[in-house]
């Protein structure tokens, strides 16, 4: 229970910040997220931190090069 409250608190959060999704659509985003982790193995969490990670230097890195 208390999980799903911190998702879906951190999803409003984010939602706020991207402007596409409105809080009530980042708050259950936020929900889902939660009960995806919970159900997934340590090593398919860390290859999508790590790709997402890459994903974000290389789009960090062609705005660099674009500017």
């Amino acid at each position: 229970m208390i999980g799903k409250i911190i998702g879906a608190y951190a999803g409003d959060k984010l939602a706020k910040q991207t402007g596409s999704v409105g809080g009530a659509g980042g708050a259950a985003l936020g929900v889902i997220a939660a009960t995806v982790l919970r159900r997934m193995s340590l090593p398919a969490m860390l290859a999508i931190g790590a790709g997402g990670y890459m994903a974000k230097r290389l789009r960090e890195k062609g705005a660099v090069g674009k500017a």
